[in-house]
């Protein structure tokens, strides 16, 4: 199958990486040459770590690096794809100037895919002259690590595409959770939700950072806590993502001042340095020192 993914940040690129490791040809689009080659360059550095953790085999990573491609013209990306894949931020506005965008440069019978981890799918696919070709795939953070794909299927979409979908997820070796669509679908609901009351323990002096993470782990088997999560989603996505439940579903979503008061300085987590943790070449190496009040 071939496999275009428009936007190459961490989400997109992990998604074509993950692509090209089961087999399908992959082209990786961004709206310039330097932002696609910085996407190659992510693929080929995640690859290169597999090898190294042993992960990976040497042929394995040569293989996917063969099926991948980059370019900067979106037309040119998808003019023969079989599956496209939009993982650009989340901005109701610009999701439906992709899609209307690759509605008229792609195949009539493309999968239209969104890697939206929170807005509407069926409003996505109401920009489309053929909004059954739309579906929600929301890959979680890194794609090549993470094994949960949750599908979203909108109002819209056709039964052969739901299907389509949940082969392609499984066939990446992923686990496939099928949703109707809903504001927060099921994950981002229940994350933001834990997520936004780790917050509020902070701020009000329950626990410390590095506590409550503790506590979730140790104590219910999560692989990080809700904190250090918040630092690698970025604490800017989380706030937009809460925002939008608190419009949709009531003020239980409302965000903590503490976390509009840590985006509003810059502290947006794993990617700007500091959060709820300082990092040092992706690694959490300590909690941040000031918790503003």
């Amino acid at each position: 199958m071939q496999v275009t993914v428009i936007g190459a940040g961490s989400m997109g690129h992990g998604i074509a990486q993950v692509s090209a490791m089961a087999g399908h040809e992959v082209r990786l689009n961004d709206v310039d040459e330097e932002r696609v080659q910085s996407g190659l360059d992510g693929i080929e550095s995640n690859l290169e770590g597999g090898v190294e953790r042993g992960k990976v085999s040497e042929s394995e990573r040569d293989e996917a690096l063969e099926r991948i491609t980059g370019d900067a013209d979106l037309e040119a990306a998808v003019s023969d794809a079989d599956l496209v894949v939009e993982a650009v931020p989340e901005d109701m506005d610009l999701k439906k100037g992709i899609f209307t965008d690759v509605e008229a440069a792609a195949p009539g019978d493309a999968i239209l895919g969104s890697n939206t981890s929170s807005l509407s799918v069926t409003e996505l696919a109401s920009a489309l002259e053929s909004p059954e070709r739309a579906v929600g795939l929301h890959f979680f953070n890194p794609p090549h690590i993470m094994d949960l794909v949750e599908i979203v299927v909108a109002e819209q979409t056709s039964e052969a595409v739901e299907v389509a979908a949940v082969e392609y997820v499984e066939g990446l070796g992923k686990e496939a959770v099928v949703v109707r669509d809903s504001a927060g679908f099921a994950s981002s609901r229940l994350g933001v939700a834990l997520g936004l009351e780790a917050i509020r323990m902070v701020e009000s002096g329950v626990a410390s950072v590095e506590d409550i993470d503790t506590a979730m782990e140790e104590g219910y088997s999560h692989p990080m806590g809700p904190l250090e999560l918040t630092d690698l989603v970025g604490l800017d996505v989380r706030l937009d993502i809460a925002e939008y439940l608190r419009e949709e579903l009531g003020e239980r979503f409302r965000p903590p001042q503490l976390l509009k008061k840590k985006v509003r300085a810059g502290k947006l987590g794993k990617k700007s340095g500091e959060g709820f943790y300082v990092w040092e070449d992706g690694e959490a190496v300590g909690v941040s020192g000031e918790v503003d009040r």
